[in-house]
Formats: structure tokens, sequence, C-alpha cells
């Protein structure tokens, strides 16, 4: 798991001299020997690594602003240029300060680019597989925003086209980064919480009729397009679903058939779960939760965003105590972490912990969640 944001208890990683063939060498302790003469110091020891060519496709999804920010604020990160074939959205984006100063493109432009490594997939949903398989198939890396299209079939040649040419396809899940969702899942790995028995989860929010508009060409309504955030936490936690059942209704007052309130649940041989999403909740920002319950203590995320969390455990784990006990975490932006991890993998440093099967689990389960072949 990458730790762009930090969790309640880490150690900074910048504190030990890294690859260093002499134990626990101290920062200062090297520089002093070095400037005593005591071995000479390569100039290129403490030189930043280049960044890494990156550039975007799309500006249509609802988290793409927010990834481009991200990138340009990044030391890790190239932004070369950006593409967005459509007029409208053009415009609009024009006008927004993400893309200020940047070079705009034609997508064969983008990738025809020397040096160009990866790219953020960020046009509309509908778009995402479409625009990731032409990128794969131009030998870049890929961050590949939510939710994978409603073609299972599609985004599995996808990950398999990635795997055959060894790419990265990394989902834009940005939860797996969230430092409660990953202690969560250090606990779960762990043992803390015991046997896992249930998980509630909820992700919902209101929305304009603009944006109702835009969704409703997705059959799968809110749990398609909210619900999909917190389905992949449930299956990093339990894996795979014996089987999933949706139970998607049209609550709004218009009438107009579009499933805007979400119910799904997720059996397991010895756990249930159930995700709620919803286009009409008032404040459901504040409400987002996550919550895993073991045979011996429960994790509870509420809200998801800012994270705030209270554990329960039926005796003491080292510096956590018996009963309920609040935890505090540290932030930093909310894509940070994604593309911290991200241009880790691409520089060898590390396998992303997702792998394409998680991914293609997560997919599945997402689509039957929203009453969507699978």
């Amino acid at each position: 798991m990458a730790d762009a944001m930090l969790q309640c208890s880490t150690r900074n990683p910048q504190s030990e001299i890294r690859n260093f063939s002499m134990p626990s060498f101290r920062r200062r302790q090297f520089l002093q020997l070095a400037a005593a003469g005591a071995f000479a110091v390569p100039r290129s020891m403490f030189a930043a690594p280049p960044r890494i060519k990156i550039g975007q496709i799309g500006t249509g999804h609802g988290h793409a602003s927010g990834k481009m920010e991200t990138m340009r604020r990044s030391d890790d990160w190239e932004v070369v240029g950006i593409v967005e074939p459509g007029a409208a959205l053009r415009a609009a984006a024009e006008k927004s300060a993400a893309y200020a100063g940047l070079k705009w493109m034609t997508e064969e432009e983008l990738l025809a680019t020397p040096g160009l490594q990866a790219v953020a997939v960020e046009t509309e949903v509908k778009d995402l597989v479409p625009t990731g398989l032409r990128c794969v198939a131009a030998g870049k890396h890929i961050h590949l925003d939510k939710p994978a299209g409603e073609s299972l079939a599609d985004f599995k040649r996808l990950l398999d086209d990635a795997a055959r040419q060894r790419l990265t396809v990394q989902l834009g899940y940005m939860l797996r980064y969230n430092p409660a969702f990953q202690r969560c899942f250090e606990l779960v790995r762990e043992g803390v919480l015991g046997d896992v028995f249930s998980i509630d989860a909820a992700m919902s929010k209101v929305i304009g009729l603009t944006e109702r508009k835009a969704q409703m060409s997705y059959r799968g309504g809110s749990m398609f397009e909210l619900g999909c955030h917190v389905i992949d936490a449930v299956v990093t936690v339990l894996g795979k679903p014996a089987n999933v059942t949706a139970y998607s209704r049209s609550s709004s007052p218009l009438n107009d058939g579009f499933l805007d309130n979400g119910m799904a649940v997720f059996e397991y041989p010895k756990a249930t779960v159930t995700v709620r999403s919803a286009f009409l909740e008032v404040e459901g920002g504040a409400r987002r939760q996550f919550v895993v319950c073991g045979t011996k203590g429960t994790f509870d995320i509420r809200p998801l965003e800012p994270p705030r969390a209270r554990l329960a455990l039926d005796s003491p784990r080292g510096e956590l105590r018996k009963g309920y006990q609040d935890l505090i975490f540290e932030t930093g932006g909310r894509y940070n972490g994604e593309f911290a991890d991200l241009a880790k993998v691409i520089r060898g440093e590390k396998s992303l912990a997702f792998t394409p099967e998680h991914d293609l689990a997560v997919h599945e389960a997402i689509l039957r969640a929203s009453g969507l072949p699978a």
C-alpha cells in the first residue's frame, strides 16, 4: 500500500538512507563522515529521481480536474499535455485553473510524445475502457478512473492486454489509499479483528438535475457510480463474494425511472455485507461509512473523508486497548496516495498491491450490485 497518506503510527520512510550497504546509517552521520572525507559521496545519491512523463485524456469524469491538480503538484510527474476531443468539455476545461498553461493535444499527439510513460484516463465513464485500450496498445501504463464501464468482458480484455505487455492498470478508487481504510485492511490481515462476519457500508450524496441527466445514461444508477468505491473495499477485506443481490429503486419524486436509491447484499460463507448508495441523501457525504465487524473487534470509519474511525477490541493489542477508542489520521490530498504509488510501480520500486484478479472481481461485484449483467 502507498504511504503518501500517513497512517496512525508510521515512521518516517526518509529517516534512513536507502540502499546503503552498511546498516543503520542516519543521514546526518552519513554526511558528517562524507564531509570528513571518509568516503566519496556520489552526487546523484541525493538527487530526486527524474519526473515521469504523463498526460491526461479526458476532462469529463468527476475526478478529472482533481487528478490533474494532484499530478501537477507532485514532484513525481511531468504533465506533458491534456486531451479533450469534446468541444463543450474542452471549452469548460479551458476556464479551469486545473488546466491553465497546459498544452492541448490530440490523442494521437499525446501517445506519440517522446518519453511518455503513463496516461491518466479521465473521460466520461462510457469512454474509459475504450480509451484505456488504445493507451495500452500504445505501450503506456494507465491510471483508469472508475467505474470501468458496463462490460465485464471489455474490462477483462483491457487487463489482459496490459498484462501481456507488462503494463500497469491502476483503478481510480481513492479510498484504497485513505489512511483509515489502510489501517482497517492492515488489522484485518493481521487477524486483530478476528473473523470478519459483517460489513455495513454507505456512500451517498445529493445531485442536481444536470448531473442526474448525465448519470441517467448508465443503467446501474447510484450503486454503479458511487457504491463502487466501497464495493472495492469490501472485496479487499473479504474477497470475491459467493453471491450478490441488488435492490435498486427509483425514489425521486421526479418519477423518471432513474435508479437513484441502491442497496446490495453480498453473501459469503461466514459473512454478510450490505452496501447502500443514493443520490438523494441530505448531507450524505457526512454519513458515508464503512463498518467492519469481526469476532475480536469492530472498525468503524465514519465519515470516510476526512477519515475518522472508532476501533473496538475484545482485549488489548499492543498500543491498542480493550473497548472503544478513537483513531486520528493525518491526511494529504485526496488523490496523492494513488499517484505516489503509481510512480513507485512505474519506477520498479514495488508492485501494485491491487492485482488484475482483484480488479476484475471488484468490477464483477459492482455490476451485479448495480443490477447489470456480469
